[in-house]
């Protein structure tokens, strides 16, 4: 025991004496004779009364341990998931198994802690015992440690039991642990070793650039526990049977990888399916199938040309791209030069953007930023401003635009280094004798400057000719060689060579892309393409294939200015935020729009939501939307300002591709263990469940510092009080003093 006011033991020894020496003082002198006993007997009653009342205003306080206070909470967070009523070989649930562990805690620690009982899946919320099931579509463990912090805010907590299978479909994982103050105990459900199980674990697309083109499904998938027994692939699209294929792993549990080739509609959207028949006694059978959704073509691109001269590049290059219908081409070439030595130009645009290039090239933001690609042909750095082409480094880096570089005018001399440009483009202009270095194919059996497709443009989309890669490989291989290969210099560091050209044995970059910012750049570094149309047969549309899939895919990364982010709601019910961009004619941010979103259910049921301004510098507006049904739903924004449209965006979205719940159903350690480890806390299997009383007592909670706990805030204080006074005054009474 202590005293809360703290005196020096002088100041303690002259308060008590003091009040010792009062109650002598207060029967030394008396007008009615006592006796020596009476006069003792009153005195000490008097002393004690002052000294209870004197040690009352000191606080008597003594120190417990924070275990010993019983106000100590212990939330128990129990996983209700539907990962959690999987059955790991013969035995009950996972829920099951937590159920009892929590009978067992509730037993063993009901006198030391409160217990609150918790699950945690969609959201936290408060749990029975008897009433757990395994329903909730995802387990969002991260929100349910931020909502716990939130809960428990300023409360003694000594500590949080988390009793899960690992699963942890939020975005974000490990936020939440900095919030929470207490010390997590996370014990592990389920089995880590491989169960029989098979499962598509990844399903992606390739981006389709003209219309019929084909597209790359890559498929990886596992089979666990079936030893090598063939994997059955079945392939589909919206509902349709494609392709059937039978795949043997390698080993037990090891992955497969197929690529399937595909042709999806430009019209409409097409969801790819990959399924894997259920077998008996498989963990989980909702992890057997994923899609993917390949949307529609958006509509017609803005392209902006600009050559140097007149030439046949130029007309056939025009030709080949003004015959594809998703492509809208405006052609500006250099003539020559009037009387008064400035350029001429041969202007072919819509009639709303031939002011902007009249003078051969645009100058402002706007007039520029319409456009979705440029291509430089045959132009040299000098021809534009130092402002054109840094308004055109702009256009790809921020607008999202693309830019593409031809002809060996482009590239002679200097180039475009030291120009803004020079790091937009995949080629470093400074080390023009560079080649590229290729293990296989022999270049010097090829005629020179003939075309010869990379490991990387084998499998990239812009020189993708045929279904399968050894058709597009021989297709490339059949073009005849190009009049000539400008030496421009080595790619930069994450630029890709697509094709190369051979060159006295050596291999030199012929077509090269990067992406760069938002936007995409690409060089093609030859001259007379035109050889690939003129001296093919007729029925061969090689160089119109090539030159479209080129255009296109530069035209690929470029945003409208209103645009709804991609998102990928996993399973129907759940509430995912629409992130919605908005842009003025010049690309910089709107904060003062109106925004509309037009939500359409697989039904056909049709929700409007109001995005709120969520970040102003970006333009960014956001609202919260539930997508309930499974299926492919479309998003439609509209914004304007001041009663005038700025833009509309649609995309599809697939709800229920990938059940990402069961995705990889086995325990998970790695996630409680970094849990534990962030907290300060304990990772425990299922079988050590019963160390958990031990460890909550040794938990750096449980040995805080200890707390103070007053000694007078009791009834004892004031019956002991009340009974020191009454014996005085009957004393008194019995002397003849009262």
């Amino acid at each position: 025991m202590k005293f809360a006011v703290v005196l020096p033991w002088w100041g303690y020894a002259l308060v008590f004496g003091s009040a010792v020496v009062l109650a002598w003082l207060a029967y030394a002198r008396v007008p009615i004779p006592l006796t020596r006993a009476a006069r003792g007997w009153l005195t000490a009653l008097r002393a004690a009364t002052l000294i209870l009342l004197i040690a009352i205003l000191l606080r008597p306080v003594v120190l417990v341990p924070p275990a010993a206070a019983h106000n100590s909470l212990l939330p128990v967070l129990v996983d209700v998931s539907r990962s959690m009523r999987l059955t790991d070989g013969d035995g009950p649930s996972r829920l099951d198994r937590a159920r009892e562990m929590v009978r067992e805690l509730q037993a063993r620690l009901a006198n030391e802690y409160t217990i609150e009982l918790l699950t945690f899946g969609e959201a936290l919320a408060p749990g029975q015992v008897d009433r757990l099931a395994a329903t909730a579509r995802r387990s969002d463990l991260s929100g349910a440690l931020a909502d716990l912090a939130d809960r428990y805010r300023g409360d003694r907590v000594a500590g949080v039991i988390v009793l899960s299978d690992g699963g942890d479909t939020a975005p974000e994982e490990g936020a939440a642990t900095r919030r929470l103050d207490a010390p997590v105990l996370a014990v592990g459900i389920g089995r880590t070793d491989a169960a029989r199980d098979r499962e598509v674990l990844n399903l992606t697309t390739g981006e389709p650039l003209l219309a019929g083109a084909s597209v790359d499904l890559s498929v990886s998938a596992t089979s666990a526990g079936f030893g090598t027994e063939p994997v059955e692939l079945r392939l589909s699209a919206n509902g349709r049977p494609l392709e059937v294929r039978r795949v043997a792993p390698p080993a037990d549990g090891a992955p497969i990888h197929e690529v399937f080739t595909v042709s999806p509609s430009p019209d409409t959207a097409t969801v790819y399916s990959v399924e894997i028949p259920v077998a008996d006694g498989e963990l989980a059978a909702e992890n057997n199938t994923r899609s993917v959704l390949v949307p529609a073509q958006s509509g017609r691109r803005k392209i902006l040309m600009i050559e140097g001269a007149p030439g046949y590049e130029h007309t056939f290059l025009k030709r080949a791209l003004a015959a594809d219908s998703g492509l809208e081409v405006d052609a500006v070439v250099r003539k020559g030069q009037n009387d008064d030595g400035r350029d001429t130009f041969y202007v072919q645009a819509a009639s709303s953007r031939v002011a902007a290039l009249a003078s051969g090239y645009p100058s402002k933001r706007s007039e520029l930023f319409v456009y979705d690609a440029i291509i430089f042909g045959n132009i040299e750095a000098a021809f534009f401003t130092r402002e054109q082409l840094d308004l055109t480094a702009a256009f790809v880096a921020e607008r999202g635009g693309g830019l593409l570089v031809l002809g060996a005018r482009s590239f002679e001399r200097q180039g475009l280094s030291g120009t803004p440009l020079a790091q937009v483009l995949p080629i470093d202009f400074t080390d023009r004798r560079a080649a590229v270095a290729l293990t296989s194919s022999p270049l010097d059996r090829r005629t020179p400057n003939s075309p010869v497709l990379t490991p990387d443009g084998a499998l990239h989309p812009a020189t993708r000719l045929a279904v399968t890669l050894d058709d597009s490989r021989q297709r490339w291989a059949q073009l005849p060689p190009l009049g000539s290969v400008a030496p421009i210099g080595g790619p930069r560091p994450g630029a890709q060579v697509l094709v190369v050209a051979t060159a006295s044995g050596e291999a030199r970059p012929l077509i090269a892309a990067q992406r760069y910012g938002q936007g995409r750049a690409l060089v093609f570094a030859g001259e007379a393409s035109w050889r690939w149309r003129m001296m093919r047969p007729a029925t061969d549309l090689s160089y119109e294939t090539i030159w479209r899939q080129l255009a296109r895919w530069t035209t690929a990364g470029s945003a409208s200015p209103v645009s709804i982010a991609p998102m990928t709601p996993s399973v129907p019910g759940v509430t995912e935020r629409v992130s919605i961009t908005v842009r003025n004619e010049d690309f910089g941010s709107v904060a003062n729009a109106a925004v509309a979103l037009a939500v359409t259910a697989p039904n056909g049921e049709v929700r409007s939501l109001t995005p709120a301004l969520s970040s102003p510098q970006d333009g960014r507006y956001v609202v919260a939307a539930r997508f309930d049904q499974p299926g492919v739903y479309r998003l439609d924004a509209t914004a304007t300002r001041g009663g005038v449209r700025l833009g509309t965006a649609s995309r599809p979205v697939l709800v229920g591709g990938a059940d990402l719940e069961m995705a990889q159903p086995r325990l998970d350690e790695a996630v409680l263990q970094r849990l534990a480890s962030a907290t300060k806390g304990r990772y425990l299997r299922a079988e050590q469940a019963g160390e958990l009383p031990a460890l909550l007592r040794e938990s750096r909670v449980a040995a805080g510092e200890p707390e103070p706990r007053d000694l007078w805030q009791n009834g004892w204080s004031l019956v002991a009080l009340v009974a020191l006074l009454a014996a005085e005054w009957l004393l008194r009474r019995r002397a003849g003093l009262a």
